[in-house]
């Protein structure tokens, strides 16, 4: 198979481009490197470096589309920026993937809002910042796309993905930022009282979910835990697997952060047949084991 996968350096993007390769297959890397990192290159990928806002052309029986604006308060900053990169750089992938299968990375975590329950595929989207509006817009793309050309694109509503190559200098990325301030000995903070809660999921079971989306259709698919964790006990469970012991500082909840998000992921289970395979401790001690590596390096 010939893949492409836009934001192939980034944290989700570099791990699947691995598991691509390591399964044989001839990987296209289209990358920016606004966040990605040229240490996370696989070197078997070819790399096309380009910046997805602007046109561009693909050779490839599949693109994953993973290359984003990923920030919620750099979207609510500048929503112009965000709505560039996320919608205008979506139509961009889909134009340039002609003949080619898009499997979009779109999210659940921004895009449901507030989720009294665990929100299902059927759940009105009502995101609360301009980044769940944008992936909002690039579902519905990717659904205009399959009623006028007979495609057979997929988007994949993540969860709050979390594992080795988080960039913690990235908001979404809590768990990152949690592990790397226990590993150089720093003080944590937690915006709001800890009670906001969010369905964390390992990175390798992303990438799972990725691939069993090849050559099918339907969706958009969840791909969630069903379990959302808060963030006050989310720190307590990094701290135990890091063995710190201080308390994080609390400051005020911020503009655009929904306060619990949690995923249904019975569709993908019947339709795609993936779920999760590893727990949240689980998942932290390998990232753990990795931050410390990153740390020390």
């Amino acid at each position: 198979m010939r893949a492409a996968v836009t934001g192939g350096a980034g944290f989700i993007g570099s791990n699947l481009v691995d598991a691509l390769i390591a399964r044989g297959h001839e990987v296209t890397v289209v990358d920016n490197f606004a966040t990605g990192k040229r240490g996370n290159l696989n070197p078997a990928a070819t790399l096309v470096e380009h910046d997805i806002r602007e046109p561009f052309a693909l050779d490839a029986d599949v693109v994953f589309h993973l290359a984003a604006q990923a920030d919620v308060q750099t979207s609510m900053q500048r929503p112009e920026y965000d709505a560039a990169v996320n919608v205008v750089g979506t139509v961009n992938v889909l134009t340039a993937a002609t003949g080619a299968q898009v499997i979009f990375a779109s999210s659940g975590g921004a895009g449901y809002g507030e989720c009294a329950a665990a929100a299902d595929e059927s759940t009105p989207f009502l995101p609360l910042s301009p980044y769940g509006i944008a992936k909002k817009c690039g579902e519905e793309y990717l659904a205009g796309w399959n009623r006028i050309h007979g495609t057979s694109h997929i988007s994949l509503r993540f969860g709050n993905v979390y594992g080795p190559r988080q960039d913690a200098g990235l908001e979404g990325g809590v768990v990152a930022i949690f592990l790397e301030r226990m590993a150089r000995g720093e003080e944590t903070v937690i915006f709001g009282d800890g009670s906001h809660s969010r369905d964390f999921v390992y990175v390798d079971d992303i990438v799972g979910a990725a691939l069993a989306a090849v050559g099918r259709s339907g969706g958009p698919f969840n791909v969630g835990t069903g379990e959302d964790i808060s963030i006050a006990k989310l720190h307590e469970v990094c701290a135990r697997v890091a063995g710190a012991n201080a308390s994080p500082r609390l400051e005020a909840a911020r503009l655009g952060d929904v306060h619990r998000s949690v995923l249904d992921g019975s569709l993908i289970r019947r339709e795609l047949g993936w779920s999760p395979q590893l727990s949240l401790e689980e998942g932290l001690d390998r990232t753990w084991t990795w931050t410390k590596e990153a740390v020390s390096a």
